[in-house]
């Protein structure tokens, strides 16, 4: 059964911007999250980007195509060798000299040097950074399902990249933070409100309707679970209140005490004795009395109780 993630990542692959500015970001990121660029003869490049997501991997193939026509591709897959282990896919543009307008086209390449710095001066516009984003979370992102603890995360081996990643974040008001895990890099996200809006910029409908469904659910599920908790910390009080009411009338009952009280106030402990689990709600009604006159008449009998005791 695939993860949440990877249904989110089927459904986004399956996406491809109308832009082309969009586009050819979305591609940036996405080779800048798991790509690799490769050397061959005579100073050429090329690059190599691998994925355990086919779909992920075909999108690359797409994307590639779109942006430079007549680009020679090559697609691999690997099989896992071990249990529990996903394929993985690589689409690759062998090393050729047409490649550098490729990779300068994507801002990989700068004055036919290599780019090693952020790509932020071509994400100016509001639809480029969520282009962006979606390139980036398809190359290395993941989200925890809805039913458990709210969680996104976007993993980078290089801490420019994922400081681009915050700093886009950020400008577009999400509530993002970034921590270290190994040799990576981790930008993340962990306000439920604040997942739902980032899968809704990339436009991953399904999954935010997943997301909702789940939240209501949850909220349902805690609300439920309040409830029952409030009723069940009222009913330990009554059976408390209850437990200390019967001691008091039968420390009354060994002392003597009865024969002093009033016909309601014995009225009221036989009562009492004879209904020990009864709230006093339905004692007062047995008794035809108010609450809160049943309230009053226990409280004399505590009274009364606490003096034979000493403690008055």
């Amino acid at each position: 059964m695939a993860s949440f993630a990877t249904e989110v990542k089927n459904e986004l692959a399956r996406l491809i911007y109308e832009k082309e500015c969009c586009r050819s970001v979305e591609l940036a990121a996405l080779l800048r999250m798991g790509g690799t660029v490769i050397f061959g003869p005579r100073h050429a490049f090329g690059v190599r980007f691998t994925a355990e997501n086919a779909a992920v991997a075909r999108k690359v193939l797409t994307l590639l195509k779109r942006e430079m026509d007549g680009v020679r591709t090559e697609v691999m897959v690997s099989r896992a060798r071990r249990l529990r282990k996903r394929n993985s896919y690589t689409v690759q543009v062998p090393p050729s000299p047409g490649t550098v307008d490729l990779l300068t086209h994507l801002g990989l390449m700068r004055a036919g040097s290599l780019n090693m710095g952020t790509d932020l001066t071509r994400l100016r516009r509001s639809c480029c950074r969520a282009a962006y984003l979606r390139g980036a979370f398809l190359g290395g992102g993941s989200v925890n399902r809805p039913e458990s603890s709210y969680h996104l995360e976007l993993v980078t081996g290089t801490y420019p990249l994922a400081e681009l990643l915050l700093t886009i974040l950020r400008r577009l008001e999400f509530p993002a933070g970034m921590s270290e895990r190994k040799d990576d890099y981790v930008v993340y996200i962990k306000e439920g409100d604040a997942v739902i809006d980032f899968l809704g910029m990339l436009h991953a409908d399904k999954a935010v309707e997943r997301f909702e469904v789940a939240r209501n659910v949850k909220e349902v599920r805690n609300q439920v679970n309040r409830l029952v908790n409030c009723e069940t910390a009222n009913l330990q009080k009554a059976v408390d209140a209850a437990g200390r009411q019967m001691e008091d009338i039968r420390l009354l009952m060994s002392r003597g005490g009865m024969e002093g009280l009033t016909e309601q106030m014995r009225e009221t402990a036989e009562a009492r004795l004879a209904h020990p689990e009864a709230t006093l709600a339905e004692l007062a009604e047995l008794l035809c009395i108010s609450k809160s006159g049943l309230n009053h008449r226990m409280r004399g009998l505590r009274n009364l109780a606490m003096a034979l005791r000493g403690e008055g």
